[in-house]
């Protein structure tokens, strides 16, 4: 009885078990009916009902796009060294859709610490392109070695990606930044105006860059890139590859503008070199100065503040006005004699100073030096010898051969402000002034001062009309516009005999006055007239002008430094320097045998 007790217990026991397990397994089927079944359903709701939207989404959260910086073409010298070129680096872009508004707003807070650039500029560049927009913003040029490995171990940003492109590069740092200028990104209206231009667009600002921009900058690119879920990088779905921009040869040499900023000093001045013949600038030197690869990254506040200071390195004086002083004594030698009232053996005495209207007009030196011609009176230059030609001529006679030799009449080639020389006649100041013209307007303007102004381009543009025989050359930077219709060089007028007794005088100041320097022996023969130009309250201005060789002239020199003081002083030993870059080391002679 006991035993089949037993049993009966021990097989109840195991169905109740198996009932349990079955009423298991049905309910476990049937929740998991029950999902797949909602699973199904929204399966065939996203593919059926919202397949064409959600393939949409879904192929703009895998794929991005991306612009392919072009090169920009280089800028070179009249010998092909490069003065602007190209160079690797990386740049940040961001990805605005990657994150929402309020994420981006900590992420910016993140990333203006590591790169000194504001929150409120990262955001301001989202904003830009729209934070729903699958085109990336760039917030970042030429990232440095340091805040790359800052970004690294930062931790991981959703969205950022750092790219590998080109980037403007000026080898030669602050050599020619006024010619050659500087990038910048397109601004929101550059981009309103011209629709095909990606965001981040790098455009010239200033200088060649600005002028010659359309050539320089090629054509971007751009590639699609299927990405994971991560933003990691699977395939290249299509590309559309950049063209490169235009090299561009100028006529600079650089050589040349080495030494002339390397004399200069970065003093507050200009040196201007022309080619006597054709007009092309070798030369165009302005100082102080500044780094264009500042413009190649995001300049900061302090750096910015330091190019807006008073000495305003911005400012390319190579195209301001300035009193020439006696090197203007040229331009009253040439209306005294074409003008008729002189010949060029025409002589006059010289006083310790001259009576006009009441006034004591004063020779340069404090005495006389007797009874001189032109030549002399440009060798030793003498004051009261001008005095008297410019009042015999009058003002108008020497503003018509003042803009004859280029004054007020040289472009400015398309460079940044740029003026033009004044030398204003009685009519003239009425109009500008209100005021009459004195007697003593005509005496300062004889001498190269009191109202007239010249740039020092002008300056070389006036000597070199001197050194080539009597034209006015057009000063060009474009290489591959010498010797072009557009640069054809106009007859002034000036007679044989005008321009002889000017190269002489000219010479001789060279051999025995100011500029005698030039005659240790390190460069060939040349021909020049410095000048000292008064400056109220301050030192005087120094200036120098001149050419050569005599025997076949090349190059024309202008040099003007800002209280300077004496041009034998500041300005000839810096044409001293350019002298000896172009002619080279003197030959040594023959040994005798």
């Amino acid at each position: 009885m006991a035993s089949g007790f037993s049993f009966v217990s021990t097989t109840s026991r195991i169905n109740q078990t198996r009932s349990r397990r079955s009423h298991r397994s049905v309910l476990l089927f049937m929740v998991a009916t029950t999902l797949i079944s909602g699973c199904m359903f929204r399966l065939a709701q996203l593919q059926i009902v919202q397949g064409q939207r959600n393939r949409q989404l879904a192929d703009q959260n895998r794929i991005r796009p991306l612009s392919i910086v072009a090169d920009r073409g280089n800028i070179l010298d009249r010998r092909g060294i490069p003065l602007a070129a190209n160079q690797l680096s990386r740049s940040i872009y961001l990805y605005p859709r990657e994150q929402s508004m309020q994420q981006w707003q900590d992420s910016a807070e993140k990333l203006s610490k590591i790169l000194d650039v504001s929150a409120e500029e990262i955001l301001k560049k989202l904003n830009q392109v729209g934070y729903r927009s699958a085109v990336p913003a760039r917030i970042y040029r030429n990232l440095t070695p340091h805040q790359f490995v800052a970004l690294a171990e930062g931790g991981q940003i959703p969205g950022l990606e750092i790219q590998a492109e080109s980037s403007r590069h000026y080898p030669n740092g602050n050599l020619a930044a006024h010619i050659l200028g500087y990038i910048g990104e397109a601004t929101a209206d550059d981009l309103k105006a011209n629709p095909d231009f990606p965001m981040g667009m790098l455009l010239g600002q200033m200088g060649i860059e600005r002028i010659a921009d359309s050539s320089l900058r090629g054509k971007w690119g751009s590639h699609l890139l299927e990405v994971d879920s991560v933003g990691k990088e699977l395939r290249m779905l299509g590309e559309q590859k950049p063209t490169s921009g235009s090299d561009l040869r100028l006529t600079l040499d650089f050589k040349l503008q080495k030494a002339a900023e390397k004399a200069l000093n970065n003093q507050r001045g200009a040196v201007v070199a022309l080619d006597v013949k054709t007009g092309a600038v070798l030369v165009m030197a302005s100082g102080p100065t500044f780094d264009p690869n500042l413009f190649t990254r995001k300049i900061s506040t302090q750096e910015w503040k330091d190019l807006q200071g008073q000495d305003h390195p911005f400012l390319n004086r190579s195209l301001q006005g300035y009193p020439p002083g006696s090197t203007f004594k040229i331009v009253t030698t040439s209306a005294g004699i074409q003008s008729g009232k002189f010949s060029p053996s025409s002589t006059l005495p010289t006083f310790s100073a001259i009576n006009i209207g009441g006034t004591l007009f004063h020779e340069h030196g404090g005495a006389g030096y007797g009874t001189i011609g032109f030549r002399d009176a440009l060798a030793f230059s003498s004051n009261t010898f001008f005095y008297q030609v410019g009042m015999a001529v009058g003002p108008d006679e020497i503003s018509k051969w003042g803009h004859r030799l280029g004054i007020g009449e040289t472009s400015s080639m398309g460079l940044e402000g740029g003026s033009h020389g004044v030398i204003p006649t009685p009519e003239q100041k009425q109009k500008l002034y209100g005021e009459p013209w004195y007697g003593g307007d005509t005496v300062s303007m004889s001498i190269g001062q009191g109202v007239v102004q010249v740039t020092p381009l002008e300056l070389a543009v006036m000597v070199s009309a001197i050194a080539n025989g009597g034209y006015r050359v057009k000063p060009h930077l474009m290489a591959d516009q010498t010797n072009t219709p557009a640069t054809v060089r106009e007859a002034t007028g000036l007679s044989p005999g005008t321009i002889e007794v000017i190269r002489q005088g000219l010479t001789a100041v060279v051999k025995e006055g100011t500029a005698r320097r030039l005659s240790d022996g390190s460069i060939p023969p040349t021909a020049g007239k410095t000048g000292t130009a008064e400056v109220i309250g301050q030192r005087d201005n120094a200036l120098y002008v001149g050419y050569g060789p005599l025997n076949d002239p090349q190059i024309a020199i202008a040099v003007v430094v800002e209280n300077g003081g004496f041009g034998a002083e500041s300005a000839v030993p810096i044409a001293h320097e350019i002298y000896k870059a172009y002619f080279g080391p003197p030959k040594s002679a023959s040994p005798i045998k």
